[in-house]
């Protein structure tokens, strides 16, 4: 499949997402075998697919990808435990989840994000936690085909809203909606 050669917008939330905090958080994931970020605010490719995201010192998320599950293992692993690790708490991650990938992204960011995010260092694998049209968002900015490829994702009961909006302005400047099936899993996955 070609790279779109305008703008495109694809609904991720029905990925499986998992989130953990708190002082021992990064220890009792490195017991799980997930390899996670040295600095806060970046993110790193899961081997299974997904990627992890360090939110801050000791806050985490986690995310599959199509037929990854390491972010449902990591769920299930944490509530079977006969006791909960210390200072380790899960983060309910109901997000709304978008990609957004195309030439026109910058223009579409320009409109609802006030970050020059032209200028962010793509090999540092940034996070960025900031607002777009009112809402804050994590936000992720990567590349792909040669083209800019951010994910975005945030509190679920803004998900229509955000939806809506970036899909107006994805319509104005010739964008598409798509679906998870429009992308191989080399696309999307980080």
């Amino acid at each position: 499949m070609n790279p779109p050669t305008s703008l495109r917008l694809i609904n991720l939330s029905s990925l499986t997402r998992f989130g953990v905090k708190g002082s021992h958080a990064a220890d009792w994931l490195a017991e799980q075998g997930v390899s996670i970020p040295a600095q806060p605010n970046c993110w790193l490719p899961l081997s299974d697919g997904g990627l992890v995201a360090r939110l801050g010192f000791s806050e985490f998320l986690i995310e599959d990808q199509f037929d990854s599950q390491i972010a449902l293992n990591l769920s299930q692993q944490y509530f079977d435990q006969q006791s909960f690790p210390a200072r380790v708490y899960p983060v309910l991650r109901q997000d709304f989840a978008v990609a957004l990938w195309g030439d026109l992204l910058y223009e579409l960011m320009a409109q609802t994000c006030s970050i020059n995010l032209r200028a962010l260092d793509l090999a540092q694998r940034p996070v960025l936690l900031t607002t777009m049209i009112g809402v804050a968002v994590t936000l992720l900015p990567d590349q792909r085909s040669g083209q800019p490829f951010y994910r975005i994702w945030c509190d679920g009961t803004f998900g229509e809203y955000v939806w809506q909006t970036l899909w107006e302005i994805a319509a104005e400047l010739g964008g598409e909606a798509a679906g998870m099936n429009s992308l191989t899993q080399e696309q999307i996955a980080i």
